[in-house]
């Protein structure tokens, strides 16, 4: 998980940035071993890195292609860029490596930076996109072929760090290309650790190692990265011999794992938190009825005082210690406990079911109403097990719920409608900073602005977009920082989420190798090493 370090050295224009001033000192080459089977669970839309913003297709996406900036080992470092500095509070500029070639072998240059950050925003069949790390982003300039300059439409001192999420393609493959020709391989031009040899959607993809890497060789010669959505189909394979390694660990299996001398875990804490998202439409929808099963003439979630009743009405401690076994923590807001944007002063909410009650009864329904909550089957951890608990919790103060789990494909379709009264969303932090939740999840919705693309619930708090916007105009860290921290207690205020808990990180692996985790909870190849 990425601390507090953070964003050091970002805070003033003025600053130089010696710590990225050059490629990250490298280890003794080791000589590579043959081959890694990896079983993991997140699923993966498409192997076009500029796609969808989910997990899955993140993790992977690691393996083909690299970032100009990187978000690793504590803070920003180098990747195709080697350095970058802010000439002015619109300006940044950035000295891209020499020497890195596209697996077709075609020279990286900052022509294909330039192509990358225009197609990102708008891929077509995105779900996810990624238009909210570029939405600030006016212009990028090629000022010569390893030097590139980027005008933002407004000061952002968060620009490296946004990038950190962007993937860069190549032009000459990509450009009049589909989301499908990468999945073929036709498309798929990486300068990353690994090629691509096979395919499979919903089965596996076989990786060899790119030769011409710019870094030190990859551990591994060839990889195996198996889906396989179920955790317990993930330990038995594990156990059987017949993968290396396993992420998502399923807590009823640690015991196990863990009493065994041939498998390690290996467990770090998370910036993934599990939260729901109630609708803010207009119309009660489908999905909401009066607790006699009739339809209602207005949305009851528009009611801050119901919302509050339902987020005091979880029992988190309850959710974290029994079903979780202590691999969760109970929050109450977006960041965990040690990363920026985390407020000391925004507690779990306590567990009070008879206020709950008594609020639902202020807010005019003594006798509860009937709410589905949707979610997907086969996405987060232990998602359905905490959705039937809350709902039994729910239950208690009469609020009738029913638990709709759909598979993913159904699940991320369904969120664009707007139709579904309680999303549930496992939001993973992915910068390790607290205005990426405001862009993507409470930020309200607008494409253009590249806002709100995972604001299912359609949650709009002006006091919210506000935040967001002086909190991406702030070079100041103490300052950026306390910005944040006002708009989680904005948050916690209007119950605009229900946060849950945030998840530690768990891998387990063969005995004799080593995982060392990336940010946030990312799974590729290039983590584990053998033990010296």
């Amino acid at each position: 998980m990425q601390r507090r370090s953070l964003l050091s050295g970002l805070g003033g224009l003025a600053i130089a940035l010696p710590a990225l001033s050059g490629a990250r000192a490298q280890p003794p080459a080791a000589q590579p071993q043959k081959r890694l089977t990896i079983a993991f669970g997140d699923p993966v839309s498409s192997l076009d890195p500029q796609l969808n913003n989910f997990a899955g297709d993140r993790s992977v996406d690691l393996h083909f292609f690299d970032l100009l900036v990187e978000n690793r080992d504590g803070g920003l470092q180098p990747g195709l860029a080697t350095s970058w500095r802010a000439m002015d509070d619109r300006t940044w500029e950035f000295k891209l490596r020499s020497g890195v070639t596209w697996s077709d072998g075609e020279p990286f240059t900052a022509d294909d930076v330039v192509f990358s950050y225009k197609r990102a925003p708008d891929v077509p069949g995105s779900t996810a996109s990624f238009a909210g790390y570029l939405r600030t982003v006016e212009a990028v300039e090629v000022v010569d072929p390893l030097t590139l300059r980027i005008r933002t439409k407004e000061p952002n001192p968060l620009l490296p760090l946004n990038l950190a999420s962007v993937h860069i393609v190549a032009r000459q493959t990509t450009e009049g290309a589909t989301s499908n020709d990468f999945n073929t391989g036709k498309a798929l031009n990486g300068t990353g650790p690994y090629l691509l040899t096979s395919y499979t959607p919903g089965d596996r993809i076989i990786m060899r190692r790119n030769p011409e890497y710019w870094r030190e060789p990859p551990a591994w010669e060839e990889v195996d990265y198996r889906y396989v959505a179920n955790a317990a189909s993930r330990t038995a394979a594990l156990l059987a011999g017949d993968v290396d390694v396993i992420d998502k660990v399923s807590v009823s299996d640690l015991a196990q794992l863990r009493s065994r001398q041939d498998v390690k875990v290996f467990a770090y804490p998370g910036l993934r938190m599990l939260l729901l998202q109630p609708s803010f439409s207009e119309k009660p929808g489908p999905h909401l009825k009066a607790a006699d099963g009739k339809p209602l003439d207005k949305n009851p979630l528009l009611d801050v005082r119901v919302r509050r009743a339902l987020s005091m009405a979880v029992n988190r401690d309850a959710l974290c210690e029994r079903l979780m076994q202590g691999t969760a923590t109970p929050t109450g807001q977006w960041m965990p406990e040690g990363s920026f944007g985390y407020d000391p002063a925004t507690k779990p909410p306590a567990f009070e079911p008879d206020r709950a009650k008594a609020l639902l009864a202020e807010a005019g329904y003594p006798d509860g109403f009937q709410i589905a909550m949707h979610l997907p089957n086969d996405r987060y951890v232990l998602g359905p097990q905490a959705a039937q608990a809350i709902a039994q919790m729910w239950a208690r103060i009469g609020v009738k719920t029913a638990v709709e789990a759909v598979p993913w494909s159904v699940y991320s379709a369904g969120v664009k409608t707007g139709e579904y009264a309680m999303t549930t969303l496992a939001w993973g932090n992915g910068t390790g900073e607290g205005s990426y939740a405001l862009i993507n999840v409470l930020g309200s919705v607008d494409p253009k602005q590249g806002r709100g693309v995972s604001n299912w619930g359609r949650y709009n708090n002006p006091k919210v977009d506000q935040a967001l916007e002086d909190a991406m105009r702030e070079f100041d860290d103490k300052k950026r920082e306390a910005i944040l921290q006002q708009s989680a207690r904005v948050v916690a205020e209007d119950a605009g989420i229900i946060p849950l808990f945030h998840y530690q990180n768990l891998w387990a692996a063969k005995r004799g190798l080593k995982v060392t985790p990336l940010t946030s909870d990312r799974t590729t190849a290039t983590m584990v090493t053998p033990e010296a």
